[in-house]
């Protein structure tokens, strides 16, 4: 039997807003610190999963309203910002853990790893999508990934912008990656009237 049966294919579908008010509700009222500040970056960084384990805390300790990543996958650096509530849940999470500039803002509880993995991230997004009702089947850690920029998309149709938030070198695969159809694009062009 192969090892991905149950497994479903396929782009994992972003959250939608309420799907994530309703997690991060249920992070806050489990005072669950270390996942609060996990879940807010991932949605505000737009980060592979890879890339966001291994975030470190950054000289002096304080959380900036941007931050440069140098992707693990491209090797190129991709800028994003820190919302108001994402930056009070990762500065209480470095409280909490007193954590200092040497170390990694999510450290793996075993000692022979440095940071959390990206197996552990996706186990840890799948008790929170299940935690809503959702299948974890379904989503994942690239659901994370997708979730602002898909929603930017909606409100903007800026394809650009959301190119540039998710470091991607070619439009090609910002349209791909969104799952932009050919109803997208004449609803768009709809809209607009010379």
């Amino acid at each position: 039997m192969p090892w991905n049966r149950s497994h479903i294919g396929g782009q994992k579908p972003p959250l939608k807003p309420h799907e994530v008010w309703s997690i991060r509700t249920r992070l806050q009222v489990s005072g669950a610190a270390r996942d609060l500040a996990l879940f807010d970056l991932a949605i505000d960084s737009k980060l592979r999963g890879c890339d966001l384990v291994a975030v470190t805390v950054g000289l002096s300790g304080i959380v900036r309203d941007r931050a440069v990543i140098i992707q693990r996958k491209t090797g190129r650096p991709v800028q994003f910002e820190i919302t108001e509530q994402t930056r009070v849940a990762v500065g209480a999470w470095i409280a909490r853990r007193h954590l200092t500039e040497r170390n990694y803002l999510f450290p793996s509880r075993v000692r022979a790893k440095p940071h959390l993995s990206t197996r552990q991230y996706g186990r840890i997004v799948d008790k929170w999508v299940a935690s809503i009702g959702l299948d974890p089947k379904r989503y994942g850690t690239h659901s994370m990934r997708r979730s602002k920029v898909s929603q930017i998309y909606k409100k903007t149709g800026n394809i650009r912008a959301v190119q540039l938030l998710l470091g991607h070198t070619k439009l090609e695969s910002t349209v791909r990656y969104l799952g932009i159809e050919v109803d997208d694009a004449l609803a768009i062009s709809e809209q607009v009237e010379l």
